[in-house]
């Protein structure tokens, strides 16, 4: 699982904040206009996203997110959890049905894998940028979209989106503004909320073997938590969320679907292994020392009675 995890770490953050922000020379200057870099395209893909919430209704993140911004101790909390929970849980589950549930884990590690790759998929061909970077600094003194205008930007008399970048006006458990964690994370990597994909995976894993009611309450608002946390801190879109949803859907599709060819293949190895060792009688026969030595004297009575036979012929 640890292995797992660093292996996603690593596709995902393949091309951290950092490089992609070192990487567009002028990409943001008014006279020097080139092809769209990263960073602009997901500021462009967080608009799309904002255009299709407002339309349906759902834009009021920066809403939510004012309502707890005066209670630090919270919003601190919130921070913690996004970053530790998402990864500790996820573990700890994997292990426990690793123990439990031997007979669905196959399964169930098969749809992480498949859930994660097609979120990584969706990481590489729709960049987002999380709502706390909108009005964050642009390259190369930050990462965000403060300098690109947008009539979405200025909605209903507005002077910029008001979402804030809890982790850096609160702290956490890291910065994403320093060096190391800018260079190694892809603050872009926000559609699909693998935070959800993964907390709902969770909670589908352990239901079955959840029987007091407390722990059920628990269980089932563990992916509900996920959900207000990365969007009171910021890092996510609602829609963000309804993307895990659906890469979690694809991916029960998909790793049932390697499940179920994975174990016809077991079936048909099983079955010719089975008939190879097969005798003619119709019944498996597993030979040890015993058998052996008596299989060995069995042939060395019935030769003589052959040898005779010829010789009375």
């Amino acid at each position: 699982m640890i292995l797992f995890y660093v292996v996603y770490s690593a596709t995902r953050n393949r091309f951290g904040s950092n490089k992609i922000a070192d990487a567009q020379v002028l990409i943001f200057d008014t006279v020097c206009r080139v092809l769209p870099s990263t960073p602009e395209q997901a500021f462009n893909n967080a608009m799309k996203v904002i255009q299709v919430e407002r339309a349906v209704g759902l834009f009021h993140e920066e809403t939510i997110q004012d309502w707890f911004l005066p209670h630090r101790w919270f919003i601190q909390l919130l921070n913690t959890y996004y970053g530790t929970a998402h990864f500790l849980i996820t573990v700890a589950v994997f292990i426990v049905l690793y123990l439990k549930r031997k007979d669905v884990f196959a399964l169930y590690r098969n749809v992480l894998a498949a859930t994660t790759a097609l979120a990584i998929v969706g990481f590489f061909f729709f960049p987002l940028m999380p709502p706390r970077l909108l009005d964050a600094p642009c390259p190369p003194h930050g990462y965000g979209g403060a300098c690109i205008e947008h009539e979405q930007r200025y909605f209903n008399g507005a002077e910029n989106f008001g979402f804030v970048d809890t982790l850096e006006e609160y702290g956490g458990p890291w910065d994403f503004n320093s060096s190391a964690m800018a260079t190694i994370s892809n603050q872009y990597a926000a559609m699909p909320s693998l935070h959800i994909g993964w907390a709902s995976w969770c909670a589908i894993a352990v239901w079955p073997l959840v029987k007091r009611r407390w722990l059920r309450i628990a269980v089932f608002l563990y992916p509900a938590f996920t959900l207000l946390c990365i969007v009171v801190t910021g890092n996510h879109f609602w829609l963000d969320g309804v993307g895990g949803q659906l890469a979690l859907f694809a991916g029960f599709v998909v790793g049932w679907f390697m499940h179920r060819t994975n174990q016809r293949f077991l079936d048909r190895k099983h079955a010719l292994l089975h008939s190879l060792h097969l005798p003619h009688g119709g019944h498996i026969h597993t030979e040890t020392s015993d058998d052996a030595t008596q299989t060995h004297t069995g042939l060395d009575h019935e030769a003589p009675s052959e040898s005779s036979h010829t010789q009375n012929e």
